[in-house]
Parts: structure tokens; sequence; C-alpha cells
């Protein structure tokens, strides 16, 4: 089965790679995964491509070829390299090794120059070959050039809104599939809405503000986007349960945000009334979680500034 490996990003590298692994499981739930460093190695019937379309933190993805015991390939690579016109080589070192990596690229391209017609191309080759080092094991890996996607466009931001990278690994991270529907309880300028479309997943959002519906409505019009968005307060959840599989949001934390109620006091309201056996991403300010004693699956804290930490509750 083939292998896909996947260079996540160290910030929040607990989140990164727990939504890879969300993604690749919710493709493929008999998948086999394997950790080592930031690197995400992904045995699946799933292509990687599939996986790193929808991730958010990965820098780096291709085919694994094979682990590496000297500087060459077999006949087998070398054949997907002879269909190809132009490649590169690129070292990724996760090792604690001093590595030359002009040489070693150097020695790389030459050998496959030698069993080719494939041209060197620095800027924008068809096919990248990795040389891939950690401290445990060394890789070959290939990846093909890939299209880049399309960000949702935003004409309209609120000065509080959610991160759309934390959004879009939030929504990852309870696993909802194409064709499944999210709800936004507190749903603002439509981070979330627009995170959720953009994956090909339907969104309900709710928003007691009527503004923040039209700041909503109109960053979904200008995507062509056909989310709904009700404009009502986040105990709404309890009337239209059937109408969604889960809920990302990020909770009211100030004092000067626009809600009635003081932020402990929403929190408790929000978690009494969430439907059962719905997927469920919050963030919320730790202090209030530690309060309340929240439990799930999986927190992970978001570090804003020294007055503030954020937490991501999973369930």
């Amino acid at each position: 089965m083939p292998e896909g490996f996947f260079v996540v990003s160290k910030n929040y590298l607990d989140l990164a790679i727990d939504e890879l692994i969300a993604i690749a499981k919710m493709y493929d739930k008999f998948c086999k995964i394997k950790i080592i460093s930031n690197i995400v190695i992904i045995q699946s019937k799933t292509n990687w491509e599939k996986i790193a379309e929808r991730a958010t933190f990965v820098k780096i993805a291709g085919q694994l070829l094979r682990k590496m015991s000297g500087l060459f390939l077999d006949e087998e690579n070398f054949k997907i390299l002879s269909r190809t016109n132009t490649y590169v080589c690129r070292t990724i070192n996760l090792s604690s090794q001093n590595i030359d990596v002009t040489e070693l690229e150097k020695t790389m391209g030459d050998i496959i120059s030698k069993f080719t017609h494939a041209k060197v191309e620095l800027e924008d080759p068809e096919i990248t070959i990795y040389l891939i080092f950690t401290d445990k094991e060394n890789f070959f890996g290939l990846s093909k050039k890939m299209k880049l996607q399309k960000r949702p466009l935003k004409i309209k931001n609120h000065p509080h809104e959610l991160d759309w990278k934390l959004t879009r690994a939030m929504i990852n991270l309870t696993g909802l599939k194409k064709g499944e529907t999210i709800c936004d309880p507190f749903c603002g300028s439509g981070t979330t809405l627009l995170e959720a479309e953009s994956m090909g997943i339907h969104a309900i959002g709710i928003d007691f503000d009527e503004k923040m519906c039209e700041i909503s409505r109109l960053n979904l019009d200008t995507n062509g986007y056909k989310s709904k968005i009700l404009r009502s307060d986040f105990q709404e959840l309890s009337k239209i349960g059937s109408q969604f599989d889960g809920i990302v949001t990020d909770l009211p934390y100030g004092r000067a945000s626009k809600v009635s109620d003081k932020p402990e006091k929403i929190l408790k309201k929000f978690f009494s009334i969430i439907p059962k056996r719905k997927k469920i991403a919050v963030m919320y300010k730790k202090e209030l979680g530690e309060d309340l004693k929240l439990n799930g699956i999986k927190k992970y804290e978001i570090y804003r500034h020294k007055s503030l930490t954020r937490t991501i509750l999973i369930r």
C-alpha cells in the first residue's frame, strides 16, 4: 500500500499532527501512521494529495519511494522520472546531523541525469525528489507539482474573528466529510462557514447581532456559497439539532463582546444544550474551561499573549 509523507509546521505541533491523522482516518480508518519528529508517514489507500489538500499545517508532502540505504533509486522509481521533463532534488533534514545539503542534492541530481532525460529545473519543476533525514530513519520521497488551492475571499472582517488556519484545523479535527453539515452558533463574520464550504461541507451560522449576520452573508455571497444564516442566539442549537452533524465555534470571551451574559455563563449554558452525539470543536478562554472542569477527547492550548491563552476542546 502506498505511503505518503507530510512535514508539518512546528507551530501548534500536536494540533498539526492530530489534524493530519483525523483527515487520514476520515478517508481510510484502517490507515497506518508513523510519526518521526514533525514528519507524519501515512500508509493508506487514499492518495497523499487528497490528504494534503484538506490539511492546514502541512509544509511539504509527497509519496515515499523507499527507505534510504544509499544514494540510489530502484528501476521502478526511475521509470517515474523517465516520464517527466523537469525535476529538482531537495533535502529535508529533521535530524541532529550536520548535512552538506548542496553536495547531496548535486550528487543525487547527477545520478538521476545518468538514467533519465529529465532536466534540472530549480524554479518550477514537474517533480521534486526529496532526501529526507531523521534521527531514526532516512527516506527518498517524491512530490508532483500540485495546483494551489484558491482561498475563500473575505471582503469584510472583524478584529476579533477566529484565525482561518485554526478554524480549518478545528473543522478537520471533527472528522466531518464532504456533504455533511457544520454549525457555528457564534458565526461572527463567517470564517467557519467559509472554511467549511471551501471543503465541500455545508454550514449553518447563528449570530444574535444583525450586523454580523449581514457581514457573514456578504462574505458568503462573494464566494457564491449558500450557507444558512440565522439571526438568533446560541440556544437555537437545541431547536435545529437534526439539521447539522457537528459544531465548530469560537466562544466570546471579552467583557466588551456584544453578549448579554458573562462569558463563563455562556460557556456553561452552551455545553448544557449541545445535542448529543454531535462532533464538537470549540475554542474558549483557558481559565473559563478550568473553572467549569470541561472534558473532551483532546485539548490544545493556543497562546495569544501573556494575559490570554485559549483552549481548543475536541469532543
